[in-house]
């Protein structure tokens, strides 16, 4: 559980830095990939969360 919130948070900056990256440069890519990193990141914490609170509820 830790791990994987660690994971989440670790994502979620490399995202942000890559959106500052794109900011600085201007290249595209940066932000494709901040795009692409941000979005499965979302997907898997939003999967993983509702499993924990079927869980709950269950």
């Amino acid at each position: 559980m830790l791990f994987f919130r660690w994971l989440v948070l670790l994502l979620l900056l490399v995202s942000a830095m890559s959106f500052m990256f794109y900011a600085g440069t201007g290249q595209p890519r940066f932000r494709r990939f901040g795009l692409i990193i941000l979005k499965w990141t979302l997907i898997a914490a939003f999967g993983f969360f509702a499993v924990l609170i079927l869980e709950r509820v269950a």
